[in-house]
């Protein structure tokens, strides 16, 4: 829990094993969270956002951005949980976003590729937390999936 924890959290790193983040820059820190900006996008479309983001270790990262260029709202929220009692190494990660960007261009390419790319950004942060920290003690698997 304590390791998926700080993979999410580093969001500083991300522009380094998240797909699509071209950059990612934390600043104003303060005490139970920051600001980060990133870029994000695939030729030829890139875009700069801010997140605000909210830490509460080792249960929560959640990040909310309204400013406006590039979404109307985007809202991610990680929770973690212990997992199996006999694997202590094992967690529960409960993930949500939901967004709406200003584009209708936008909103038509996320719609087009949304399954696939939270396919890769969930192969993203178990590959990250593996690098890190090792193999996992469990095979991941999804217990449930929802579109809205």
């Amino acid at each position: 829990m304590h390791e998926m924890y700080a993979v999410v959290s580093d969001v500083s790193n991300y522009y380094k094993f998240v797909p699509y983040v071209k950059k990612s820059l934390v600043h104003s820190q303060r005490n139970g969270g920051f600001k980060a900006d990133l870029i994000v996008g695939f030729p030829p479309l890139s875009e700069r956002y801010t997140s605000n983001v909210s830490l509460s270790a080792p249960n929560l990262v959640k990040s909310v951005c309204h400013d406006g260029r590039l979404f109307n709202f985007l809202l991610n929220d990680w929770r973690f949980s212990p997992g199996l009692k006999d694997i202590p190494q094992s967690c529960v990660v409960d993930f949500k976003v939901a967004f709406e960007f200003k584009s209708r261009i936008h909103s038509n390419i996320a719609n087009i590729f949304f399954d696939l790319i939270c396919d890769q950004m969930e192969h993203a942060f178990v590959a990250e937390a593996k690098r890190r920290y090792g193999p996992p003690s469990i095979k991941s698997h999804i217990l449930s999936w929802r579109r809205s």
